[in-house]
Protein backbone atom coordinates (compact mmCIF):
# COMPACT_ATOMS: atom_id res chain seq x y z
CA UNK A 1 0.00 0.00 0.00
CA UNK A 2 1.52 3.31 -1.07
CA UNK A 3 1.72 6.12 1.47
CA UNK A 4 0.89 9.74 0.66
CA UNK A 5 1.85 12.94 2.45
CA UNK A 6 -0.54 15.78 1.58
CA UNK A 7 0.35 19.39 2.40
CA UNK A 8 -2.45 21.94 2.00
CA UNK A 9 -1.43 25.61 1.96
CA UNK A 10 -3.46 28.80 1.74
CA UNK A 11 -7.15 29.39 2.29
CA UNK A 12 -10.07 27.28 3.45
CA UNK A 13 -11.25 26.96 -0.16
CA UNK A 14 -7.93 25.30 -0.95
CA UNK A 15 -8.43 23.03 2.06
CA UNK A 16 -11.79 21.88 0.69
CA UNK A 17 -10.03 21.00 -2.60
CA UNK A 18 -7.35 19.14 -0.66
CA UNK A 19 -9.90 17.08 1.24
CA UNK A 20 -11.56 16.10 -2.03
CA UNK A 21 -8.21 15.04 -3.48
CA UNK A 22 -7.48 13.01 -0.35
CA UNK A 23 -10.83 11.28 -0.80
CA UNK A 24 -9.94 10.49 -4.39
CA UNK A 25 -6.65 8.90 -3.33
CA UNK A 26 -7.87 6.97 -0.29
CA UNK A 27 -10.69 5.50 -2.39
CA UNK A 28 -7.95 3.91 -4.51
CA UNK A 29 -6.18 2.43 -1.53
CA UNK A 30 -3.57 5.07 -0.75
CA UNK A 31 -2.67 5.42 2.93
CA UNK A 32 -2.25 8.86 4.49
CA UNK A 33 0.90 9.65 6.45
CA UNK A 34 2.24 12.79 8.11
CA UNK A 35 5.84 11.57 7.92
CA UNK A 36 7.71 12.82 4.86
CA UNK A 37 10.52 10.32 5.48
CA UNK A 38 8.30 7.36 4.59
CA UNK A 39 5.93 8.86 1.99
CA UNK A 40 5.89 7.29 -1.47
CA UNK A 41 3.94 10.25 -2.86
CA UNK A 42 4.10 13.86 -1.66
CA UNK A 43 1.42 16.31 -2.84
CA UNK A 44 1.50 20.06 -2.18
CA UNK A 45 -1.67 22.04 -2.82
CA UNK A 46 -0.28 25.54 -3.21
CA UNK A 47 -1.34 29.17 -2.82
CA UNK A 48 0.05 32.36 -4.37
CA UNK A 49 -2.61 34.94 -3.54
CA UNK A 50 -0.10 37.30 -1.93
CA UNK A 51 3.68 37.42 -1.77
CA UNK A 52 4.02 35.64 1.58
CA UNK A 53 1.80 32.78 0.38
CA UNK A 54 3.85 32.44 -2.78
CA UNK A 55 7.07 32.28 -0.79
CA UNK A 56 5.63 29.66 1.56
CA UNK A 57 4.54 27.51 -1.39
CA UNK A 58 7.92 27.72 -3.12
CA UNK A 59 9.81 26.98 0.08
CA UNK A 60 7.61 23.98 0.82
CA UNK A 61 8.16 22.56 -2.68
CA UNK A 62 11.91 22.95 -2.31
CA UNK A 63 11.88 21.26 1.10
CA UNK A 64 9.87 18.31 -0.22
CA UNK A 65 12.03 18.08 -3.36
CA UNK A 66 14.85 16.88 -1.11
CA UNK A 67 12.84 13.74 -0.26
CA UNK A 68 12.08 13.19 -3.94
CA UNK A 69 15.79 13.43 -4.76
CA UNK A 70 17.32 11.63 -1.80
CA UNK A 71 14.53 9.90 0.12
CA UNK A 72 11.87 7.24 -0.46
CA UNK A 73 9.50 9.59 -2.32
CA UNK A 74 8.77 8.34 -5.85
CA UNK A 75 6.35 11.09 -6.91
CA UNK A 76 6.27 14.80 -6.05
CA UNK A 77 3.09 16.53 -7.19
CA UNK A 78 2.26 20.25 -7.10
CA UNK A 79 -1.36 21.39 -7.46
CA UNK A 80 -3.37 24.57 -6.95
CA UNK A 81 -2.79 28.25 -7.64
CA UNK A 82 1.01 28.31 -7.85
CA UNK A 83 0.90 25.36 -10.25
CA UNK A 84 -1.65 27.19 -12.38
CA UNK A 85 0.30 30.43 -12.45
CA UNK A 86 3.91 29.26 -12.65
CA UNK A 87 3.76 25.83 -14.27
CA UNK A 88 6.61 26.51 -16.70
CA UNK A 89 8.87 27.93 -14.01
CA UNK A 90 8.20 24.98 -11.67
CA UNK A 91 8.96 22.46 -14.41
CA UNK A 92 12.14 24.30 -15.39
CA UNK A 93 13.53 25.26 -12.00
CA UNK A 94 12.49 22.29 -9.85
CA UNK A 95 13.00 19.12 -11.93
CA UNK A 96 12.15 16.93 -8.93
CA UNK A 97 8.47 17.82 -9.45
CA UNK A 98 6.83 15.00 -11.40
CA UNK A 99 3.20 16.19 -11.59
CA UNK A 100 1.91 19.75 -12.09
CA UNK A 101 -1.86 20.24 -11.99
CA UNK A 102 -3.65 23.57 -12.29
CA UNK A 103 -6.74 24.64 -10.38
CA UNK A 104 -9.25 22.83 -12.61
CA UNK A 105 -7.20 19.66 -13.09
CA UNK A 106 -7.54 18.03 -9.66
CA UNK A 107 -9.50 15.12 -11.15
CA UNK A 108 -6.31 14.13 -12.97
CA UNK A 109 -4.35 13.55 -9.77
CA UNK A 110 -4.49 9.76 -9.94
CA UNK A 111 -3.67 9.78 -13.62
CA UNK A 112 -0.71 12.06 -12.97
CA UNK A 113 0.63 9.91 -10.12
CA UNK A 114 0.32 6.74 -12.19
CA UNK A 115 2.13 8.40 -15.10
CA UNK A 116 4.92 9.55 -12.78
CA UNK A 117 5.27 6.08 -11.27
CA UNK A 118 5.73 4.86 -14.84
CA UNK A 119 8.53 7.35 -15.39
CA UNK A 120 6.64 10.14 -17.20
CA UNK A 121 6.27 13.79 -16.31
CA UNK A 122 2.60 14.90 -16.19
CA UNK A 123 1.11 18.38 -16.49
CA UNK A 124 -2.37 19.80 -16.98
CA UNK A 125 -3.50 23.32 -16.27
CA UNK A 126 -5.77 24.49 -19.09
CA UNK A 127 -9.48 25.25 -19.32
CA UNK A 128 -10.22 27.62 -16.44
CA UNK A 129 -13.93 27.47 -17.25
CA UNK A 130 -14.12 23.79 -16.30
CA UNK A 131 -15.72 22.90 -12.95
CA UNK A 132 -14.14 19.78 -11.37
CA UNK A 133 -16.56 17.30 -9.82
CA UNK A 134 -14.90 14.73 -7.54
CA UNK A 135 -17.54 12.30 -6.30
CA UNK A 136 -15.60 10.30 -3.71
CA UNK A 137 -16.15 10.95 0.01
CA UNK A 138 -13.97 13.75 1.36
CA UNK A 139 -11.33 13.07 3.99
CA UNK A 140 -11.89 15.64 6.73
CA UNK A 141 -8.81 17.33 8.16
CA UNK A 142 -10.57 19.82 10.45
CA UNK A 143 -11.15 17.55 13.43
CA UNK A 144 -14.47 16.17 12.23
CA UNK A 145 -17.04 18.46 13.90
CA UNK A 146 -16.85 21.28 11.33
CA UNK A 147 -16.20 21.34 7.61
CA UNK A 148 -15.95 23.82 4.76
CA UNK A 149 -18.41 23.55 1.89
CA UNK A 150 -17.09 25.30 -1.21
CA UNK A 151 -20.17 26.45 -3.10
CA UNK A 152 -18.56 28.07 -6.15
CA UNK A 153 -15.30 28.41 -8.03
CA UNK A 154 -13.68 31.47 -9.59
CA UNK A 155 -14.58 35.16 -9.52
CA UNK A 156 -15.89 37.81 -11.91
CA UNK A 157 -15.08 40.91 -9.83
CA UNK A 158 -11.59 41.70 -11.21
CA UNK A 159 -10.47 43.89 -8.32
CA UNK A 160 -7.29 45.64 -9.42
CA UNK A 161 -5.11 44.03 -6.73
CA UNK A 162 -6.32 40.45 -7.18
CA UNK A 163 -4.98 37.63 -9.37
CA UNK A 164 -7.70 35.10 -8.51
CA UNK A 165 -9.77 35.41 -11.75
CA UNK A 166 -6.62 34.54 -13.74
CA UNK A 167 -5.95 31.51 -11.53
CA UNK A 168 -9.46 30.25 -10.85
CA UNK A 169 -11.46 31.46 -13.86
CA UNK A 170 -14.90 32.99 -14.05
CA UNK A 171 -17.50 32.48 -11.34
CA UNK A 172 -19.09 29.02 -11.55
CA UNK A 173 -21.66 27.92 -8.97
CA UNK A 174 -21.61 24.28 -7.95
CA UNK A 175 -25.08 22.78 -8.55
CA UNK A 176 -27.27 22.90 -5.47
CA UNK A 177 -28.11 19.19 -5.55
CA UNK A 178 -24.42 18.31 -5.44
CA UNK A 179 -23.85 20.66 -2.49
CA UNK A 180 -26.78 19.22 -0.55
CA UNK A 181 -25.55 15.70 -1.28
CA UNK A 182 -22.07 16.58 -0.02
CA UNK A 183 -23.48 18.31 3.08
CA UNK A 184 -25.52 15.20 3.94
CA UNK A 185 -22.37 13.07 3.62
CA UNK A 186 -20.48 15.46 5.89
CA UNK A 187 -23.26 15.43 8.50
CA UNK A 188 -23.23 11.63 8.42
CA UNK A 189 -19.50 11.78 9.18
CA UNK A 190 -20.24 13.79 12.33
CA UNK A 191 -19.96 17.36 11.06
CA UNK A 192 -22.08 19.72 13.15
CA UNK A 193 -20.97 23.07 11.74
CA UNK A 194 -20.95 23.73 8.00
CA UNK A 195 -19.01 26.76 6.78
CA UNK A 196 -19.94 28.02 3.31
CA UNK A 197 -17.00 29.43 1.34
CA UNK A 198 -16.20 30.67 -2.17
CA UNK A 199 -14.33 33.63 -3.61
CA UNK A 200 -17.73 35.24 -3.16
CA UNK A 201 -20.73 33.45 -1.69
CA UNK A 202 -23.34 36.18 -2.11
CA UNK A 203 -24.03 35.71 -5.82
CA UNK A 204 -24.25 31.92 -5.61
CA UNK A 205 -26.62 30.53 -8.24
CA UNK A 206 -26.78 33.62 -10.47
CA UNK A 207 -25.05 31.77 -13.31
CA UNK A 208 -26.97 28.50 -12.88
CA UNK A 209 -30.47 29.62 -11.95
CA UNK A 210 -30.68 33.16 -13.32
CA UNK A 211 -30.89 34.75 -9.86
CA UNK A 212 -28.99 34.85 -6.60
CA UNK A 213 -29.90 31.68 -4.76
CA UNK A 214 -27.79 31.53 -1.62
CA UNK A 215 -30.92 31.89 0.51
CA UNK A 216 -32.43 28.82 -1.17
CA UNK A 217 -29.26 26.84 -0.58
CA UNK A 218 -29.31 27.84 3.09
CA UNK A 219 -32.90 26.70 3.39
CA UNK A 220 -32.02 23.31 1.90
CA UNK A 221 -28.98 22.88 4.11
CA UNK A 222 -31.00 23.81 7.21
CA UNK A 223 -33.14 20.73 6.65
CA UNK A 224 -30.20 18.34 7.07
CA UNK A 225 -30.30 16.33 10.28
CA UNK A 226 -27.20 16.59 12.46
CA UNK A 227 -26.14 20.08 11.45
CA UNK A 228 -26.32 22.61 14.28
CA UNK A 229 -24.62 25.67 12.80
CA UNK A 230 -24.35 26.95 9.23
CA UNK A 231 -21.91 29.82 8.79
CA UNK A 232 -21.51 32.05 5.71
CA UNK A 233 -18.16 33.57 4.75
CA UNK A 234 -16.98 36.01 2.04
CA UNK A 235 -20.14 38.01 1.30
CA UNK A 236 -19.49 41.06 -0.84
CA UNK A 237 -21.48 43.85 0.87
CA UNK A 238 -22.90 45.29 -2.36
CA UNK A 239 -24.37 41.90 -3.28
CA UNK A 240 -26.32 41.28 -0.07
CA UNK A 241 -30.02 41.06 -0.86
CA UNK A 242 -33.28 41.05 1.16
CA UNK A 243 -34.17 37.36 0.77
CA UNK A 244 -30.74 36.31 2.02
CA UNK A 245 -30.91 38.56 5.09
CA UNK A 246 -34.43 37.40 5.90
CA UNK A 247 -33.42 33.74 5.58
CA UNK A 248 -30.49 34.35 7.93
CA UNK A 249 -32.73 36.15 10.38
CA UNK A 250 -35.30 33.36 10.52
CA UNK A 251 -33.10 30.28 10.18
CA UNK A 252 -32.48 28.64 13.55
CA UNK A 253 -29.33 26.86 12.29
CA UNK A 254 -27.86 29.81 10.40
CA UNK A 255 -25.30 31.67 12.50
CA UNK A 256 -25.97 35.37 12.90
CA UNK A 257 -22.48 35.97 11.56
CA UNK A 258 -21.32 37.45 8.29
CA UNK A 259 -17.88 37.93 6.82
CA UNK A 260 -18.09 41.00 4.55
CA UNK A 261 -14.60 41.86 3.22
CA UNK A 262 -14.68 45.59 2.43
CA UNK A 263 -10.90 46.23 1.98
CA UNK A 264 -11.15 49.99 2.59
CA UNK A 265 -13.53 52.86 3.35
CA UNK A 266 -11.98 55.80 1.48
CA UNK A 267 -13.87 56.37 -1.76
CA UNK A 268 -10.77 57.23 -3.85
CA UNK A 269 -9.00 54.06 -2.68
CA UNK A 270 -12.09 51.91 -3.26
CA UNK A 271 -12.33 53.29 -6.79
CA UNK A 272 -8.69 52.46 -7.55
CA UNK A 273 -9.22 49.00 -6.10
CA UNK A 274 -12.06 48.42 -8.54
CA UNK A 275 -14.52 47.86 -5.71
CA UNK A 276 -18.20 48.50 -6.31
CA UNK A 277 -18.86 50.10 -2.93
CA UNK A 278 -18.57 53.52 -1.29
CA UNK A 279 -18.21 54.57 2.31
CA UNK A 280 -21.84 55.72 2.40
CA UNK A 281 -23.02 52.45 0.89
CA UNK A 282 -21.00 50.42 3.38
CA UNK A 283 -22.40 52.40 6.29
CA UNK A 284 -25.94 51.84 5.06
CA UNK A 285 -25.35 48.09 4.60
CA UNK A 286 -23.89 47.69 8.09
CA UNK A 287 -26.66 49.77 9.66
CA UNK A 288 -29.32 47.72 7.87
CA UNK A 289 -27.79 44.40 8.89
CA UNK A 290 -27.65 45.39 12.54
CA UNK A 291 -31.16 46.77 12.46
CA UNK A 292 -32.63 43.57 10.98
CA UNK A 293 -30.45 41.11 12.94
CA UNK A 294 -29.51 42.87 16.21
CA UNK A 295 -27.18 40.12 17.45
CA UNK A 296 -25.31 39.74 14.15
CA UNK A 297 -21.53 39.46 14.37
CA UNK A 298 -19.74 41.22 11.51
CA UNK A 299 -16.25 40.34 10.38
CA UNK A 300 -14.28 42.20 7.71
CA UNK A 301 -10.81 42.42 6.20
CA UNK A 302 -8.90 45.51 5.15
CA UNK A 303 -5.90 46.29 2.95
CA UNK A 304 -3.53 49.00 4.08
CA UNK A 305 -0.92 50.72 1.93
CA UNK A 306 -2.73 50.35 -1.40
CA UNK A 307 -1.02 52.42 -4.15
CA UNK A 308 -1.84 56.07 -3.73
CA UNK A 309 -3.27 55.69 -0.22
CA UNK A 310 -2.66 59.01 1.51
CA UNK A 311 -2.50 59.72 5.22
CA UNK A 312 -5.95 61.27 4.81
CA UNK A 313 -7.25 58.03 3.28
CA UNK A 314 -5.79 56.13 6.22
CA UNK A 315 -7.41 58.48 8.72
CA UNK A 316 -10.72 58.04 6.89
CA UNK A 317 -10.37 54.27 7.30
CA UNK A 318 -9.47 54.63 10.98
CA UNK A 319 -12.54 56.77 11.55
CA UNK A 320 -14.75 54.29 9.71
CA UNK A 321 -13.48 51.35 11.77
CA UNK A 322 -14.00 53.35 14.97
CA UNK A 323 -17.56 54.28 13.99
CA UNK A 324 -18.62 50.87 12.67
CA UNK A 325 -17.15 48.87 15.55
CA UNK A 326 -16.65 45.59 13.70
CA UNK A 327 -16.77 42.53 15.91
CA UNK A 328 -13.94 40.85 14.02
CA UNK A 329 -11.37 42.49 11.76
CA UNK A 330 -8.19 41.48 9.99
CA UNK A 331 -5.72 43.76 8.19
CA UNK A 332 -3.29 42.86 5.42
CA UNK A 333 -0.58 45.07 3.98
CA UNK A 334 -0.92 45.51 0.23
CA UNK A 335 1.10 42.99 -1.76
CA UNK A 336 1.78 43.94 -5.42
CA UNK A 337 1.07 40.93 -7.63
CA UNK A 338 2.40 40.73 -11.15
CA UNK A 339 -0.21 40.79 -13.93
CA UNK A 340 -2.58 42.90 -11.84
CA UNK A 341 -3.38 46.57 -12.64
CA UNK A 342 -2.49 47.72 -9.13
CA UNK A 343 1.07 46.44 -9.43
CA UNK A 344 1.69 48.99 -12.20
CA UNK A 345 0.04 51.91 -10.44
CA UNK A 346 2.04 54.97 -9.50
CA UNK A 347 2.63 55.97 -5.87
CA UNK A 348 3.47 52.56 -4.44
CA UNK A 349 3.64 52.84 -0.66
CA UNK A 350 6.84 51.97 1.28
CA UNK A 351 6.64 48.76 3.29
CA UNK A 352 7.31 50.50 6.58
CA UNK A 353 4.36 52.84 6.00
CA UNK A 354 2.07 49.93 5.11
CA UNK A 355 3.07 48.09 8.27
CA UNK A 356 2.75 51.17 10.50
CA UNK A 357 -0.78 51.79 9.22
CA UNK A 358 -1.65 48.14 9.71
CA UNK A 359 -0.43 48.22 13.30
CA UNK A 360 -2.43 51.36 14.00
CA UNK A 361 -5.61 49.77 12.66
CA UNK A 362 -5.05 46.57 14.62
CA UNK A 363 -4.37 48.58 17.77
CA UNK A 364 -7.72 50.31 17.33
CA UNK A 365 -9.47 47.01 16.66
CA UNK A 366 -7.91 45.52 19.78
CA UNK A 367 -9.61 48.22 21.86
CA UNK A 368 -12.94 47.65 20.09
CA UNK A 369 -12.68 43.89 20.54
CA UNK A 370 -11.91 44.23 24.26
CA UNK A 371 -14.91 46.52 24.79
CA UNK A 372 -17.22 44.14 22.93
CA UNK A 373 -15.88 41.18 24.90
CA UNK A 374 -16.53 42.93 28.22
CA UNK A 375 -20.15 43.46 27.18
CA UNK A 376 -20.48 39.70 26.87
CA UNK A 377 -19.68 39.14 30.55
CA UNK A 378 -22.70 37.57 32.25
CA UNK A 379 -24.17 36.23 29.00
CA UNK A 380 -24.82 32.53 28.49
CA UNK A 381 -23.53 31.34 25.14
CA UNK A 382 -23.72 28.05 23.27
CA UNK A 383 -20.23 26.81 22.44
CA UNK A 384 -18.63 23.99 20.50
CA UNK A 385 -15.60 22.47 22.20
CA UNK A 386 -12.42 22.52 20.10
CA UNK A 387 -10.02 20.76 22.45
CA UNK A 388 -8.46 20.54 25.89
CA UNK A 389 -5.68 22.55 27.51
CA UNK A 390 -3.57 19.83 29.17
CA UNK A 391 -2.95 20.12 32.92
CA UNK A 392 -5.12 23.22 33.29
CA UNK A 393 -8.59 21.70 33.66
CA UNK A 394 -9.70 23.93 30.82
CA UNK A 395 -11.00 23.68 27.27
CA UNK A 396 -10.92 25.79 24.14
CA UNK A 397 -14.29 26.47 22.52
CA UNK A 398 -15.94 28.66 19.90
CA UNK A 399 -19.27 30.49 19.90
CA UNK A 400 -21.42 31.42 16.91
CA UNK A 401 -19.38 34.63 16.85
CA UNK A 402 -16.13 32.80 16.07
CA UNK A 403 -15.15 31.22 12.76
CA UNK A 404 -12.33 28.65 12.98
CA UNK A 405 -8.72 29.85 12.64
CA UNK A 406 -9.55 33.53 12.03
CA UNK A 407 -11.49 34.60 15.13
CA UNK A 408 -11.09 34.23 18.89
CA UNK A 409 -11.92 31.51 21.39
CA UNK A 410 -13.84 31.05 24.60
CA UNK A 411 -11.77 29.32 27.30
CA UNK A 412 -13.83 27.14 29.64
CA UNK A 413 -12.65 26.38 33.17
CA UNK A 414 -14.22 23.12 34.32
CA UNK A 415 -13.44 19.88 36.06
CA UNK A 416 -15.84 18.01 33.78
CA UNK A 417 -14.63 15.77 30.97
CA UNK A 418 -15.49 17.29 27.58
CA UNK A 419 -14.81 16.06 24.04
CA UNK A 420 -14.07 17.96 20.85
CA UNK A 421 -17.35 18.67 19.11
CA UNK A 422 -19.43 18.76 22.30
CA UNK A 423 -22.00 21.54 22.51
CA UNK A 424 -22.15 23.21 25.92
CA UNK A 425 -23.73 26.31 27.46
CA UNK A 426 -21.17 28.63 29.01
CA UNK A 427 -21.56 31.72 31.17
CA UNK A 428 -19.00 34.36 30.16
CA UNK A 429 -17.02 35.47 33.21
CA UNK A 430 -14.13 37.41 31.67
CA UNK A 431 -12.79 39.00 28.50
CA UNK A 432 -9.35 39.41 26.99
CA UNK A 433 -8.33 41.33 23.88
CA UNK A 434 -9.81 38.85 21.44
CA UNK A 435 -10.94 35.92 23.59
CA UNK A 436 -13.48 35.19 26.32
CA UNK A 437 -13.33 33.18 29.54
CA UNK A 438 -16.27 31.28 30.96
CA UNK A 439 -17.66 28.47 33.08
CA UNK A 440 -20.21 25.78 32.30
CA UNK A 441 -23.70 27.03 33.06
CA UNK A 442 -24.47 24.26 35.53
CA UNK A 443 -21.22 24.96 37.41
CA UNK A 444 -21.57 28.72 37.45
CA UNK A 445 -22.34 30.40 40.77
CA UNK A 446 -22.40 34.18 40.73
Amino acid sequence: MRKILFISLGCDKNLADSEEMLGLLTAQGYQITDDETCADVIIINTCCFIGDAKEESIQTILEMAVYRKEGPCKVLAVTGCLAQRYQEEIAREIPEVDVILGTTAVEDLLKGIEAALGGSHYERYEDLDYLPQIRTKRVLTTGGHYAYLKIAEGCDKHCTYCIIPKLRGRYRSIPMERLVEQAVELAQQGVRELILVAQETTIYGQDLYGERSLHRLLERLSEISGLIWIRVMYCYPEELYPELIETMRKGSKICHYLDIPIQHASDPVLKRMGRKTSRAGLEQTIFSLRQKIPDIVLRTTLITGFPGETQEDHETLMGFVREMGFDRLGVFTYSPEEDTPAADMQEQIPEEVKEARREELMGLQQQISMEKGQRRIGQTMLCVVEGAIPQESAYVARTYADAPDVDGYLFIKTGEMLMSGDLVKVVVTGAMEYDLIGELEDEYAE
